[in-house]
């Protein structure tokens, strides 16, 4: 139970880093759609999508190789583990920093030609350029700091990247104009721009991404780095695989933009992106909730790996995932359409909100994926995750073409498109993990409480009398969560008795 109170004390803590930072970049939903026609914000959403793929590449699976062989277990002696563990930091590092540099070179060189693929400005290219490269140099600190459970460092630093963010946007959005208008010969005017909103969005994520890696900047100034070519062969075997899953995930979680902005009408289409982007934020709770999740159970996983009862371990810990992630799901789904009014306030984005169940489900079915996939990481088969998510990328591809194409569904197809790849990767992961790494999951009260949860909110939004009341909703939160503690009593009652 101790290391389960670890788990839940950790997840927190991330939580808070990633629950304040996406409030906050969440709130930019509202700036963006107040200030943007549909269209802009499509852009923005399109060209974000493009570096999604290119922030994969750059890491290269290099964050998951560093926490398993951080954490690989080969010495009992203490202070050869200290010095193995150097070399993983102090190789990473290294691999990390050069690759980087040579993306920049090869980037900047051809950035007129990377513009004409991407059909964007090439100024906003040169701004994503250098994003990319100073997220991918702070990859290995922040790993680090998570490594040797330091979750309130880490916090402070994503924290404070989001409020510049948020604090720059907000000064070059709405102050900024303001400034130079009233003032057309004043020092404001000089470095206002007519009509420039996308560069000033790219611009505030240049100057916070910046800020942050010179936060990170005595890690690249320590002396004595090394450089191990065996382990980094090894580091490289293992986290290859992780790239080409990262690309996948991409394709499932970012492409959808892409293929709408490619696939519809070319008039409408950035138009659609846009109210399908900010609609499909609304989905904010379940995101966070699944996020935290992961960042603390990766390396809460690892650690356990070598303890006899790791297997029961990861069940609990799956079990009330799944509970606690399915009373979440009912929560936002049922007041989705309260929430669309701090996040999404202007009613022209409003024609993609029947896409806001679909995209929670989705998202929660990844959480659980993410906890199922952890067999084939502590067998050192990354390589199974890839060809799962490979086969969810095909369904997303598929489906997207089929629905969109073919049936002319526009981003209702993608949200279904989704779904339905999330679920076949859960499903999947929970298949082979039976026969590879069995762990005894509750499969009866887990599947009990995911289907409940998605019957109820779905009944509650997408019949209209009963979503237009609300009524039904708050019954059913009642009596979920009733159901909840009947069935989890005792163990609510210890964790509140521990308190």
């Amino acid at each position: 139970m101790s290391s389960n109170r670890s788990l839940f004390k950790q997840t927190l803590i991330y939580g808070i880093a990633t629950v304040l930072p996406r409030v906050i970049s969440f709130l930019l939903v509202g700036l963006h759609t107040d200030l943007m026609p549909k269209v802009a914000y499509g852009e923005i959403t399109i060209l974000l999508a493009y570096m999604i793929f290119f922030n994969v590449i750059l890491s290269y699976g290099m964050e998951t190789a560093f926490f398993r062989f951080y954490h690989k277990e080969g010495t009992s002696d203490i202070e050869l583990a200290k010095q193995n563990k150097k070399e993983v930091v102090s190789t990473a590092t290294v691999s990390i920093f050069w690759s980087t540099i040579l993306f920049l070179c090869i980037a900047l060189l051809f950035q007129k030609t990377l513009a004409g693929l991407l059909n964007v400005n090439k100024e906003y290219v040169n701004y994503a350029i250098w994003i990319l490269a100073f997220d991918a140099l702070v990859i290995i600190p922040f790993s680090k700091l998570r490594a040797d459970q330091r979750p309130i460092r880490y916090s402070v630093y994503k924290i404070s990247n989001v409020i510049i963010n948020m604090l720059l946007n907000v000064f070059l959005l709405a102050i900024l104009p303001k400034l130079a208008h009233n003032n057309p010969q004043g020092f404001w005017s000089t470095f206002y721009f007519e009509d420039y909103q996308i560069g000033y969005v790219f611009l505030a994520n240049l100057i916070a991404s910046l800020f942050t890696f010179l936060l990170f900047m005595p890690h690249y100034f320590q002396p004595n780095w090394m450089f191990n070519k065996v382990l980094w062969k090894q580091m490289l075997k293992y986290g290859w695989p992780i790239l080409f899953a990262g690309l996948a995930f991409g394709i499932n979680e970012h492409l959808d933009k892409i293929l709408l902005s490619e696939w519809l009408d070319p008039a409408t289409a950035k138009a659609a992106v846009g109210a399908y982007s900010a609609c499909y934020k609304i989905g904010l709770f379940m995101v966070l909730f699944r996020t935290a999740y992961t960042l603390g159970i990766e390396p809460f996983f690892f650690s356990q790996a070598g303890n006899a009862n790791a297997p029961q371990t990861y069940a609990t810990v799956t079990k009330y995932f799944v509970i606690l992630g399915s009373l979440i799901l009912l929560v936002v789904v049922v007041f989705a359409d309260v929430v669309k009014y701090f996040l999404v306030r202007q009613p022209e984005y409003w024609e993609a909100m029947n896409i806001v169940p679909l995209i929670i489900i989705a998202n929660f079915f990844l959480g659980i994926y993410t906890s199922l996939s952890v067999w084939y990481k502590l067998i050192d088969k990354t390589i199974i995750g890839a060809y799962i998510s490979a086969i969810g990328a095909i369904i997303t591809l598929s489906l997207n073409y089929v629905l969109i194409v073919m049936f002319n569904m526009s981003y209702l197809g993608s949200a279904i498109a989704t779904i339905c790849a999330y679920g076949s990767m859960m499903v999947i992961s929970y298949y082979l993990g039976r026969e590879k790494y069995p762990i005894p999951f509750e499969m009866k009260k887990i599947l009990t409480y995911l289907f409940a949860s998605i019957a109820l909110a779905c009944i509650s939004f997408y019949v209209d009398i009963l979503r237009e009341t609300f009524v039904f909703g708050i019954l059913a939160i009642i009596g979920f969560s009733y159901y909840i503690y009947k069935n989890e009593k005792e163990v609510i009652l210890r964790i509140i008795k521990r308190k």
